[in-house]
């Protein structure tokens, strides 16, 4: 360094910013003598973002912050029900019977049957048990293909399956096709499958999926081994909501949200978990039940809506409503939410969504239940 100290830095070699001195450098002075042994850590360098700050500003970031754990960031980017959803058959919860079903098949002579019927509620693991079913089968990803039967139902998306299935698999013992919700696929579509399941290669397994297998033809539900999965009860809910809760934050989560959660969810799992996402990051344990109550609430107008708009007969909307007790004017509001962006949607359903909206758009001050009867019992008469 020149005996004259620099004007800009005063000798140190450091802007303002702990960057180094662009006039010292310019002039091939180093006062700091950096080498890569310097132990000096930069607060900029960031937190698993590299040393970009630093060398911009010309400085050699010697010692690096590690990075953030990835699992963390991972965890925390993924949705609590996706995350959590089950990899094996001892982290099921609730479903005992049929995972014993499945064990008992995989350790038989004949072994995992070619086609599995997986029925029972929503949200109680029937696509997880599946899943989990092809691992042990060493199906590997490039060989799993999953088709949702509510969007793809029609003889075209078997015939594609029939091009497919003398195909070798690229690289496990297995090719497997999961289809969900497959009582949705239409009659021809249900004919042409029944053929692939008649006598599929060695190397095929189909895994059918439904919450309604009355709606699938009789000759299909012969052909398949059957695994009934059923509701979770309130424990087991409770149970599970407790254990990721305390996992994820190391809190317990109290008995009476603990209930509250079980009891909105339903005997669905899924459904839990979501409802979980949606409070886990709430402190106050009456604010949490608040959150559920609201939960609940939209729950409930949207299955009346769904079920008017559809033409449900009244008995349905009956059973519905008597295991409602939100606040019927929050019940008319969401309705009415469903109904505008029906309405908004253009054609057909349009002009029942209008018809419907007029019966629902006096209040229930004075009427309260009743006038939340009386609106829903014109609507289905429409």
């Amino acid at each position: 360094m020149s005996e004259e100290a620099c004007v800009a830095c005063g000798g140190t070699g450091q802007n303002s910013k702990g960057g180094r001195c662009v006039p010292c450098s310019l002039a091939g002075r180093n006062p700091l003598q950096e080498t890569k042994t310097d132990k000096r850590v930069d607060a900029d360098i960031g937190f698993g973002y590299g040393a970009v700050p630093a060398m911009r500003e010309g400085r050699e970031p010697w010692v690096k912050t590690p990075p953030a754990p990835t699992i963390y960031r991972e965890r925390n980017m993924r949705e609590i029900h996706l995350e959590e959803r089950p990899t094996s058959f001892k982290q099921v919860v609730g479903q005992r019977e049929a995972c014993e079903q499945l064990i008992a098949l995989g350790k038989s002579d004949e072994g995992i049957p070619h086609c599995l019927l997986f029925t029972g509620p929503s949200g109680c693991g029937k696509t997880t048990l599946a899943r989990i079913v092809r691992k042990k089968i060493r199906c590997s990803d490039s060989d799993f293909m999953e088709v949702n039967a509510a969007d793809s139902r029609g003889i075209d998306m078997v015939r594609s399956i029939q091009a497919r299935v003398g195909l070798a698999p690229l690289e496990g013992d297995a090719r497997v096709w999961l289809i969900d919700e497959c009582h949705q696929l239409t009659g021809d579509a249900q004919g042409a499958f029944l053929k692939l399941l008649e006598e599929p290669p060695d190397h095929v397994y189909f895994m059918l999926a439904t919450t309604n297998p009355q709606k699938l033809r009789k000759t299909i539900r012969t052909r398949c081994t059957e695994i009934k999965v059923r509701d979770l009860t309130e424990t087991e809910l409770m149970g599970l909501a407790s254990k990721i809760t305390k996992e994820r934050t190391g809190i317990e989560l109290s008995g009476v949200v603990a209930r509250k959660l079980a009891e909105v969810a339903e005997g669905s799992a899924r459904k839990a978990l979501v409802l979980l996402q949606q409070i886990i990051g709430i402190k106050d344990d009456m604010a949490k039940i608040n959150a559920l109550q609201n939960a609940d609430a939209k729950q409930a107008a949207i299955e009346i809506a769904r079920a008017i708009m559809s033409g449900k007969p009244w008995k349905t909307v009956v059973d519905i409503i008597k295991n409602c007790d939100e606040e019927p004017e929050s019940i008319r509001w969401m309705i009415l939410g469903y109904f505008t962006t029906v309405a908004l949607g253009g054609g057909k359903p349009s002009e029942r969504a209008i018809a419907v909206m007029e019966e629902f758009q006096d209040n229930y001050f004075d009427t309260k239940k009743a006038g939340l009867v009386m609106s829903c019992y014109r609507a289905c008469s429409l």
